[in-house]
């Protein structure tokens, strides 16, 4: 009995690995296939590559979430038009999101469960954007473009923020909350039909 739970536990940790790593490259993919945010200025772009993050999460767990985050970044890093700082971004944000959420739907998985976890997962990814991209993100794009220039391009969608953090505060925080929850409701639509095929059952 010993024998045969351990070839199984082994048959579960290499689908879980394969999962992941086929998750990972769908992630990596989906990163190119970005679209200009609404509102937003111009070096702000709209993706889902979160979304193979979420479903391996409430997959396998929320290590698993965040080594698709961290691997989808790698392989994403050679390729960077931002000095890594995108992927930077990236990977802090997406960490924030769907590890919480993992963590709330092991505890109990159903979907209402999930749902729950999602918009947890949201709500802090969201909030923890201020801080990352105020104290990390955005002194990284010093470097390279002056604060006033960054400013200056939130100004022209509006011209009332005066500073970083109003511009965090007005823009990029909402819109985080958004990104998510798009990853959320098409989490919600494809999750259960894919569980079973990325579990390896039918």
């Amino acid at each position: 009995m010993d024998n045969t739970y351990r070839e199984k536990k082994s048959k579960i940790s290499v689908r879980a690995l394969c999962s992941v790593a086929m998750l990972s490259a769908i992630a990596f993919v989906l990163m190119y296939i970005e679209v200009p945010a609404i509102l937003m200025p111009s070096f702000i772009k709209l993706d889902v590559s979160d979304l193979p993050a979420l479903i391996g999460t409430f997959t396998f767990g929320p290590i698993a979430g965040l080594l698709i985050e961290v691997i989808k970044n790698l392989l994403h890093l050679p390729f960077s038009q931002t000095f890594g700082i995108g992927e930077l971004s990236n990977a802090l944000l997406g960490i924030a999101f769907v590890v919480p959420a993992g963590i709330i739907y092991n505890k109990n998985k159903t979907k209402k469960t999930a749902i729950v976890a999602s918009l947890v997962g949201a709500a802090i990814m969201a909030i923890l954007s201020f801080p990352i991209n105020y104290f990390i993100v955005y002194p990284a794009y010093y470097n390279f473009l002056s604060e006033a220039a960054i400013v200056k391009m939130y100004q022209v969608i509006c011209p009332a923020v005066k500073n970083i953090s109003q511009c965090l505060l007005v823009f990029n925080v909402p819109f985080t909350f958004v990104k998510a929850m798009i990853c959320v409701i098409i989490t919600v639509f494809v999750y259960k039909p894919l569980s079973p095929l990325l579990k390896g059952r039918h």
